[in-house]
């Protein structure tokens, strides 16, 4: 669905710029039909290398100027056609800009004479690489928009907590060249970029290490003895309940222990950091200012906690949590029955079955 309306709105943004009450040969206000399946890469696997920035607008553009060329010089159809297509893949793989839709637009290009002969090489620019542009800008803000990733991130750029390290699940021991040298081996450097492997081969590892605790579930490493507090409960005593018993996470509750969310620390310096920049003031007054206003019954547990967040049951397996507490997402998931929380699984709980089964093993 997600794909199906960014591509619906791609689109029709694409034609308010292009579409002219009739087509317009001399300026190129047209939409072509290679949009359409530019637009299946952008919006429904923008993760695929062929869908980066660079092989859309330079794969469309170089393939317009070689069936431009091509119709001009070439007077039979069927020939003008296949050669056309044929030096649009050539000159794309070239440039390391392939783009499956540019073959289509070689071939629209060398099926209408009568159009080249009036635009010339003004096609590769408007509609091509306009149009193109267009699509990608907009596939980038829709991406933001919507939860995902485009253009997609490279193997070498900064980890998501904005250092030069990359996220734990990537840190393989594997340079960027020994990961391209694997796809190009087995020819999916087209199919598959340095990062998507990185993170699979990482995927692959965590999963792997799972084998190593047993058929453990959250039930059975679970912290019982919890600490709750309630929607109304004041930031002065989470924030006492946070020094008192060292926790990184609160859950928060309502009557007969019903799950409503929960809060990590994080919540509460970032509640105070937001005071800090709206105020102008020092991040130790803010924190301060931040608990006087609770003392004024303005702030809340409910008003910080995350309601939104990974879960579990007793009977998820373990496996199911390490992607979560590897990445850093998040620093414990409840574990609920019928509503209820039950137990918590911090990553220090993680960590000591992990150790437990390591120590087993040897």
């Amino acid at each position: 669905m997600r794909a199906g309306v960014g591509a619906l709105v791609g689109l029709g943004i694409a034609g308010l710029f292009l579409l002219s009450p009739s087509i317009d040969l001399k300026m190129g206000l047209f939409l072509v039909a290679p949009f359409g399946a530019s637009s299946v890469l952008l919006f429904a696997v923008p993760n695929s290398p062929l869908a980066q920035p660079w092989s859309a607008i330079v794969g469309n553009t170089v393939a317009a100027l070689v069936g431009v060329a091509v119709c001009m010089l070439v007077e039979d159809a069927a020939l003008r056609i296949a050669l056309a297509v044929g030096l649009a893949i050539t000159a794309t793989i070239l440039c390391r800009a392939v783009h499956p839709p540019a073959g289509a637009v070689a071939m629209t290009a060398a099926m209408s004479p009568e159009a080249i002969d009036q635009m010339g090489f003004w096609f590769a620019l408007a509609p091509i690489a306009v149009g193109t542009m267009i699509l990608v800008v907009f596939a980038a803000i829709y991406a933001r928009l919507t939860g995902r990733h485009y253009p997609f991130r490279q193997f070498d750029d900064p980890s998501k907590h904005g250092t030069a390290d990359p996220d734990p699940t990537e840190r393989l021991g594997l340079t960027e060249e020994e990961l391209t040298g694997i796809l190009e081996s087995y020819r999916q450097s087209f199919n598959l970029g340095v990062e998507d492997l990185a993170r699979l081969i990482g995927a692959a590892e965590l999963q792997a290490a799972t084998h190593s605790t047993g058929p453990l579930t959250a039930g059975d490493i679970m912290s019982r003895n919890l600490i709750t507090v309630r929607p109304e409960t004041g930031l002065a005593k989470v924030a006492d309940l946070f020094k008192r018993h060292r926790f990184k996470s609160l859950p928060v509750v309502g009557p007969n222990a019903k799950f409503l969310g929960i809060i990590f620390q994080i919540h509460l310096i970032s509640q105070a950091r937001d005071d800090a920049l709206r105020l102008n003031r020092g991040f130790s007054s803010a924190f301060k200012r931040l608990l006087d206003r609770e003392r004024d019954n303005s702030v809340q547990a409910g008003d910080i906690m995350m309601v939104a967040g990974p879960r579990a049951t007793p009977n998820t397996p373990i496996g199911a949590l390490l992607p979560l507490m590897a990445d850093g997402e998040v620093d414990a998931v409840p574990v609920l029955e019928q509503g209820c929380v039950t137990g918590i699984v911090t990553r220090t709980d993680l960590i000591s079955a992990l150790a437990r089964g390591a120590v087993r093993n040897d």
